[in-house]
């Protein structure tokens, strides 16, 4: 790894779904970097507590913040209490998102796993753009980065809605970064397959997938979350000041999207 700057010294930053994976490394790099955080889970109470004790040991402090993000009401309750306790949020990233990962073909689309998908993925990420970057805009400044994929690219036989989940953050991204600008910038992340435990405990990656999709990693790794959690919070540095509404892959080259 790269020596870590403190590019966050001072500031507060908020991470959805921190109790595990991708999260709980956003939350844990911020902490390194100098900002106070605020995990958020909404069932991983043990691994949000685990993720605070990390963040405690990089020198840093925070607080957890329970709630489920298929809810505008418990939004608005969640954005109460950081604000209460922070008293301004520099950082939001929403990172919260269901990957519809037991399902292994798009022939076994249920209504259940499409509705799960659609509500905390869209309506989830929306709502939380919506609620936290209105008060953003009133204290005048503040960043959001929301969690992406590289599934919007070539598409997802396996999970279509989740592709189609995906693919609708970008609209909320470039939205809400026309109606926040210039106080409050809006950007998109996508990092490429990363090894999470969700994703080491997949049938697919556990037969094969995991060597082919390797062997078209021009980086010639499959990395883990940690690997990628500071390019992720670039976007919400000041060197990213002049970038909004963009979105910006971070997947060893297995994509290379161009104009």
């Amino acid at each position: 790894m790269s020596e870590i700057y403190p590019r966050f010294a001072g500031k507060t930053v908020l991470v959805t779904g921190a109790g595990t994976g991708f999260g709980a490394e956003i939350a844990v790099r911020a902490a390194q970097e100098g900002a106070k955080v605020a995990v958020h889970y909404r069932s991983s109470k043990a691994g949000a507590e685990q993720t605070l004790a990390r963040i405690r040991e990089a020198g840093s402090d925070g607080i957890l913040v329970q709630g489920d993000i298929g809810s505008w009401a418990e939004i608005k309750r969640m954005a109460d209490e950081v604000f209460a306790a922070f008293g301004v949020l520099d950082v939001l990233v929403n990172n919260v998102g269901d990957v519809s990962s037991e399902q292994m073909n798009w022939n076994e689309l249920t209504q259940e796993a499409l509705d799960a998908v659609i509500d905390i993925d869209v309506k989830g990420t929306l709502l939380m753009t919506h609620e936290f970057g209105e008060r953003m805009l009133a204290q005048g400044h503040g960043n959001i980065v929301q969690v992406g994929s590289t599934v919007i690219v070539r598409g997802s036989a396996r999970a279509p809605q989740y592709a189609a989940a995906k693919y609708a953050i970008l609209g909320i991204t470039k939205s809400y970064a026309k109606a926040f600008a210039p106080a409050v910038r809006i950007n998109t992340f996508a990092p490429g397959f990363m090894e999470t435990e969700r994703l080491l405990n997949r049938e697919d990656w556990k037969n094969g997938r995991r060597e082919v999709l390797l062997s078209q990693t021009p980086m010639g790794v499959i990395p883990p979350p940690e690997f990628v959690a500071g390019a992720c919070l670039w976007l919400a540095t000041d060197e990213a000041a002049h970038l909004t509404g963009g979105y910006m892959l971070a997947d060893g080259g297995f994509n290379m999207v161009g104009a």
